[in-house]
């Protein structure tokens, strides 16, 4: 009796770019359903119109949606692409302290 293992075949993977918009995003906003992670991508721009609060407008450039065997791909992809990057340039700061502000020096 012979021991025979299939043979793997390779497969060649070819990337088309040709259709690719490629946008930047600042912020991302989630929701999901049970089978779907749907990711908005987008930017957040502060407002200020005289005489009203201040404002963030969130300006949804693309809609991503996946299922969650896709997004858990992504996850990992993504922290390791992290992982890396900190490795090699140190820690990624998500929360920067605001800028100090300038106090006049004082007169003596």
């Amino acid at each position: 009796m012979t021991d025979q293992q299939p043979q793997q075949q390779q497969v060649q993977l070819r990337i088309d770019e040709s259709k690719m918009n490629t946008t930047y995003a600042n912020t991302i906003r989630t929701s999901n359903t049970n089978d779907e992670l749907v990711m908005d991508f987008g930017l957040n721009m502060p407002m200020q119109t005289p005489g009203q609060p201040p404002m963030v407008v969130f300006s949804v450039g693309s809609r991503i949606i996946m299922n969650w065997a896709g997004a858990k791909r992504l996850a990992m992809s993504i922290g390791g692409a992290v992982r890396q990057y900190e490795e090699r340039f140190g820690e990624i700061d998500i929360n920067p302290a605001p800028p100090a502000e300038a106090t006049p020096p004082s007169e003596n």
